[in-house]
């Protein structure tokens, strides 16, 4: 029972077309037969536990239908280079049929859809290997507007087959350029660098030579994406459809295909069965790319990134070739039970073959846990705890959670003798309802933490009931534009009671919604259709202690410091069928006092405005907004080239924006340095982490914070307590 929050970031520099084709390229290669029946009994299944268990469910209308066509067509082709006119045409004659054919279990649409789309993909594979058969003509003036949704479908296919020269042109013209900066600094490079380099890459190079190989890669890039594209199957596509008419719905409302199911439970819990190794398709082979610390791999120190697996048997079992072998599947024949056996037949990096047996074992990523670290500033010791998300194991709930990780950290930050805590919740996109009530517990001696609501039925009152306190000391909690569900609870919570201030972006993310996972196969019995999946559907709406509702809203900072998306519309608010902001009844609750609060926030902003780097970070966010609306590139060489060196020599302003760095030093907590001495890869990682803290401008204005909060700490309460109840805790977020 979770939320996973997907986020678009729009960058400034030209989008590669590999990436652009990945996004509209879905499964459009069939390898198995469909199964009508499977289809049609998930489809009734989906729109049966949606009506019944949704908080809101919307009517199955013709406006439903309307909407769901819009999202699903958009979708399946977003820079519109694979339909004709001629195509949405005869899409569009379903557009109002769509709420029939889901309650009739009727699929004509979505085969349609699915078989067209399949017909184009193939077409288009013709296009772009034409295109890249010759040269292009960087002379020739004309221009490329990336503003796909503005942009009508083509007409004929040779309309399509010239837009699709014009967006490979400009993928080429982006390399093409680079290429020759990197030709013109050649005589510059300093001779360790160039040890680095292959002989051929120091050679001088014509720019015939550069554009030739900028039109091979080119090739291989997109041979790469239609050969992985290759590997989906219609089921994955039609998982796509379903996904559609669930997020019609609310965008929090999907539906788990069996295997992202289980990626779901691993997110959650942070942990799986397995050999702890990282995979990556490269053609036809499976590559290991990285080694979980920990795990049995690595452990073992016999399997390596770069190696390629060929062979996969099961203990004493036949090996089963597994070269052209989709990457899902690879990893189904290398994961199984603890305490079983898997050997492997490797190719090493330097061309041996070696067979590697491997225990398989629990495995935990590391970076899902929470972690610590210790700063000292002005003669006073300092922690901070960052928490990724609010992880649990629903199938163990006696196992490691984000609860009781973040209580032991704060025992041990507490057994260093710090003065002062900031919880940093950027970018943690929620999780699990219990473990954010119970870590909210830790710095409160008790009361309600948060409300949850569901049509129909009286608001329950989720509260710490335990009196104990882990950390009553000086508190900073740090969030950001990604900071949702979970997150915002704790925020709001903490902002509630006055028990510590919230300082980051403007406000967060904005979800208020609780989501529940439920197994389809639950609700059908003998059935033959194997594992159905799961639905994750919004089931209730949280609301502040206060009242109010952080949808779409959010938490507003007390101190708002300036970032990259301040004038970008960012969370739920920008979001398709988002559900509404509403506020009900408050819960009773007694709020503490900071001493001198007003005082505190005033000296922060100040701080802020005179901060050189903050006042960069502004501009630099202001001029990234302004870059979003400029969607026309000119696709002459030497105007691409010119346009492109302005906007570098308007990059380079904001450089010192990375290279900023404070005084402070973060260092490792005893337990973890011991750790370190062991395992490499741990220390590697910590090391990057604090030198990110050690540049991280937020982080060191959150501590000026902790500095000014150096008084009398926090007050009693100051109103009497009414908690009439306690109330058992549900679902998650």
């Amino acid at each position: 029972m979770n939320t996973i929050f997907r986020f678009m970031k729009k960058n400034i520099k030209i989008i590669a077309f590999v990436a652009l084709l990945s996004a509209a390229l879905v499964s459009f290669f069939p390898k198995e037969k469909s199964d009508p029946e499977k289809d049609k009994a998930l489809l009734q299944l989906i729109t049966f536990v949606i009506e019944k268990g949704h908080y809101d469910p919307k009517t199955i209308d013709d406006n439903f239908s309307k909407s769901l066509y819009k999202s699903y067509i958009e979708g399946l082709d977003p820079s519109k280079r694979l339909f004709l006119q001629s195509d949405i045409d005869e899409f569009s004659k379903f557009e109002m049929q769509l709420d029939d054919q889901i309650l009739n279990k009727d699929l004509s649409f979505f085969d349609l859809t699915y078989n067209r789309m399949m017909q184009r993909t193939k077409e288009s594979k013709s296009y772009y290997k034409e295109v890249l058969s010759k040269p292009f003509d960087y002379n020739q003036d004309e221009e490329l507007d990336t503003n796909y949704e503005k942009a009508p479908y083509t007409k004929t296919t040779e309309e399509l087959r010239d837009r699709w020269r014009k967006q490979i042109k400009l993928s080429t013209l982006a390399s093409l350029t680079d290429k020759m900066d990197f030709e013109k600094k050649k005589d510059s490079i300093s001779k360790s660098s160039q040890t680095k380099l292959k002989k051929e890459d120091l050679e001088p190079k014509t720019f015939e030579k550069l554009e030739a190989e900028t039109r091979e890669n080119s090739l291989k890039s997109l041979d790469e994406v239609y050969a992985f594209m290759s590997e989906l199957t219609r089921e994955d596509y039609f998982g796509i459809y379903l996904n559609n008419i669930a997020e019609t719905f609310d965008p929090h409302t999907s539906y788990l295909a069996p295997e992202d199911k289980e990626k779901f439970d691993v997110s959650m819990s942070g942990k799986f069965f397995g050999i702890g190794a990282r995979l990556q398709k490269k053609n036809d082979y499976t590559e290991i790319t990285d080694l979980i610390s920990g795990g049995p791999a690595w452990r073992g120190k016999e399997l390596e990134a770069g190696d390629v697996v060929m062979k996969v048997a099961q203990g004493k079992g036949e090996f089963v070739d597994i070269v052209g072998m989709r990457l899902d599947d690879v990893v189904k024949k290398i994961k199984g039970p603890k305490g079983t056996e898997v050997r492997l037949t490797v190719k090493k990096t330097d061309g041996s073959i070696k067979v590697i047996s491997i225990i398989r074992d629990e495995v935990e990523l590391e970076e899902t846990y929470a972690k610590s670290s210790v700063v000292e500033k002005n003669g006073l010791k300092y922690g901070i705890i960052y928490l990724p998300k609010f992880y649990i194991d629903f199938a163990d709930r006696s196992g490691r959670d984000a609860a009781k990780d973040v209580k032991l950290e704060l025992e041990r930050l507490k057994k260093e003798g710090v003065q002062g805590i900031i919880m940093d919740l950027r970018d943690n996109g929620g999780g699990s309802l219990s473990t954010v009530v119970d870590i909210a517990g830790m710095f409160i001696k008790e009361g309600p933490v948060v409300q949850v609501k569901a049509v129909g039925q009286d608001r329950e009152v989720l509260s710490d009931v335990d009196t104990s306190i882990q950390w009553d000391g000086p508190l900073v909690v740090m969030i950001n534009n990604f900071s949702a569900s979970a997150s915002e609870i704790l925020a709001a919570a903490i902002q509630d009671y006055k028990r510590g201030i919230v300082v980051g972006s403007k406000q967060s993310f904005g979800k208020g919604t609780v989501q529940n996972v439920y197994e389809l196969n639950r609700y059908i019995r003998n059935s033959s259709f194997g594992d159905l999946g799961a639905l994750k559907t919004t089931t209730q709406k949280f609301y502040r202690i206060d009242g109010g509702s952080t949808q779409l809203k959010g938490v507003e900072s007390d101190v708002h410091m300036p970032d990259r998306f301040s004038y970008v519309e960012i969370g739920e608010r920008d979001i398709k069928n988002a559900m509404p902001w509403d506020k009900i009844e408050a819960a009773p609750y007694k709020t503490l006092s900071i001493p001198n609060f007003e005082t505190i926030i005033a000296r922060s902003n100040a701080r802020i405005k005179n901060n050189p780097q903050f006042a960069l970070i502004d501009d630099n966010a202001k001029w990234l907004s302004k870059r979003r609306d400029e969607n026309n590139y000119n696709l002459n060489l030497n105007k691409f080239e010119a346009e492109q060196k302005a906007i570098e020599q308007e990059i380079k302003k904001y450089k010192p924006i990375n290279s900023y760095k404070t005084n402070l030093q973060f260092q490792s907590l005893p337990y973890e340095i011991a750790m370190m001495q062991k395992d490499t890869l741990l220390k590697e990682k910590r090391v990057r982490w604090h030198e990110s803290l050690a540049k991280d401008a937020y982080v060191e204005e959150a501590l000026n914070i902790l500095d000014d909060l150096q008084t009398k700490g926090v007050k009693k309460a100051i109103a009497p307590s009414s908690r009439s109840k306690k109330d058992k805790i549900v679902g998650s977020l």
